[in-house]
């Protein structure tokens, strides 16, 4: 699936279950707290912390897929291509970092 016909799945979905979009200030604290469930998954995960019993049942590709589509959400309700939005801002990487990070000691 592209980004595009993403985009245009939400939005359909939205249409024909959800009714219509939350606000953007809505939506800005429901994206919040998907990334924080990331968070905690990743955390427990990767981290030093331990899975709650009520954690366990929880799935990083689920909980991303949950960022995902509030991402989308915005970036529909604003009007954003983010086809073209993602497309740009590589291009802005790539002339901004294009040897910043070959020439990071801390990482090599």
């Amino acid at each position: 699936m592209t980004i595009d016909e993403a985009q245009k799945l939400v939005d359909k979905w939205i249409q024909e279950y959800g009714v219509r979009y939350f606000s953007e200030l809505t939506n800005m604290a429901i994206l919040a707290e998907e990334v924080g469930e990331v968070a905690r998954i990743i955390s427990r995960t990767y981290g030093e912390q331990s899975f709650k019993p009520g954690d366990l049942d929880r799935e990083l590709a689920d909980e991303l897929a949950d960022v995902l589509f509030v991402l989308i959400c915005i970036a529909n309700q604003t009007g954003v291509d983010l086809s073209t939005a993602l497309a740009r801002n590589l291009e802005k990487k790539t002339s901004r970092d294009n040897n910043r990070h070959k020439e990071n000691k801390k990482i090599q």
